[in-house]
């Protein structure tokens, strides 16, 4: 009898330590709650993750807006972002050997233009893959391993639900002194299918713990008027 109990007693323990256990690990795996400052909005409305997911779907599968990329946008996107990264590589932020990345990259016009001016070790990400220039991938969780490129772009950062997560995968897959560079809007609100409006450049800087400012100027990108350029520190 004291055996059996002493089993049961330790099958007991076992059994709720696996549960404590699968707890904490759930909790590391989530992503953390947005943390709204009065610079940085976090917009209402998302009931969970996956309606969030849902919501940039809507706009990311859109035939319409696919269709528009494709054909009237496609060149015209490409010949603005070749300006963008010429004057990078101008300045030394940017090198033809430099393995790049773009974040949020539709269907790929970054990445062209990055090829285009020399840039061939280009790739980017979106929740929607479109072979052979972007893999399928979500900005809150890159899909790689640490210090693996040397720069990142991306004009997407107003679709971050969590701007904190956002940013630390940028820091965590730059290779020590690698460039981040952002174009983003400041006191404009993005589309309909934004998660966070910034009203300030400081709390995008605040969120990057590991780098260092290069420098912030006036851009015409897109709808986006700021750039934002960052070196991790290294």
């Amino acid at each position: 009898m004291r055996s059996s109990s002493t089993k049961t007693l330790l099958l007991t323990c076992i059994s709720f330590s696996l549960i404590a256990l699968l707890f904490f690990l759930s909790l590391q795996t989530q992503p953390r709650k947005p943390t709204p400052t009065r610079e940085l909005l976090i917009r209402p409305g998302f009931k969970s993750y996956d309606d969030y997911i849902q919501k940039q779907l809507q706009k990311t599968l859109n035939p319409t807006l696919i269709s528009l990329w494709k054909t009237r946008d496609w060149r015209r996107k490409i010949d603005v972002f070749s300006l963008f990264f010429r004057e990078l590589k101008d300045q030394n932020l940017l090198r033809n050997d430099s393995k790049a990345l773009c974040i949020g990259a539709r269907v790929g016009q970054e990445v062209v233009a990055l090829r285009e001016i020399g840039v061939q070790d280009s790739i980017g990400i979106d929740l929607v893959p479109s072979p052979p220039l972007v893999l399928q991938g979500d900005f809150h969780k890159q899909p790689f391993d640490d210090a693996v490129f040397d720069f990142e772009f991306s004009n997407v950062f107003d679709h971050a639900l969590y701007p904190e997560r956002f940013v630390a995968e940028i820091e965590r897959t730059l290779k020590p002194s690698g460039v981040c560079v952002l174009h983003v809007a400041i006191k404009r609100r993005g589309d309909k299918y934004s998660a966070n409006d910034l009203l300030s450049v400081e709390p995008l800087i605040q969120l990057f713990k590991s780098s260092d400012v290069v420098r912030v100027r006036r851009v015409d990108g897109f709808g986006l008027d700021t750039e934002v350029v960052f070196r991790k520190k290294g």
